[in-house]
């Protein structure tokens, strides 16, 4: 049987991403805590959320995130979704304030979150896609 990724839909402000979850134990613990609405923060292009009772595993705790990238912070209990620059960065790529575990990537382009700037809720749920 072939392992088939699992998704999840971010929806801020009306603009909708998908994001393919990574196969490691924080996003499986993530995933089961859907769904949920919460209250939306941004820190530069990085828009995160507080997604309390998570397990935050810290299989791969880094804070060598990219455009693109999903991950969950621990110590706040924050899923977070990096879109541009954060106020650490020095070159293109997002530096969060603390090593994430990177959990997942968005599936297209993550830019159009810049129209959801200025949002005040995030709702992420499990993506059915029938199967």
């Amino acid at each position: 049987m072939d392992f088939q990724p699992r998704k999840i839909v971010m929806t801020i402000g009306g603009i909708r991403v998908v994001a393919e979850l990574k196969p490691n134990r924080t996003a499986d613990a993530v995933f089961k805590s859907l769904p949920i609405n919460a209250k939306l923060n941004q820190w530069g292009e990085e828009f995160y959320c507080q997604l309390p009772g998570v397990q935050d595993f810290r299989e791969t705790a880094t804070t060598n995130v990219k455009v693109g990238d999903v991950a969950f912070w621990g110590m706040g209990s924050m899923l977070a979704v990096f879109f541009g620059k954060t106020p650490m960065s020095l070159g293109e790529d997002p530096v969060p304030a603390d090593r994430v575990n990177v959990i997942g990537k968005i599936v297209g382009d993550p830019k159009v979150l810049r129209e959801a700037v200025g949002a005040s809720t995030m709702a992420v749920e499990a993506l059915d896609e029938g199967i």
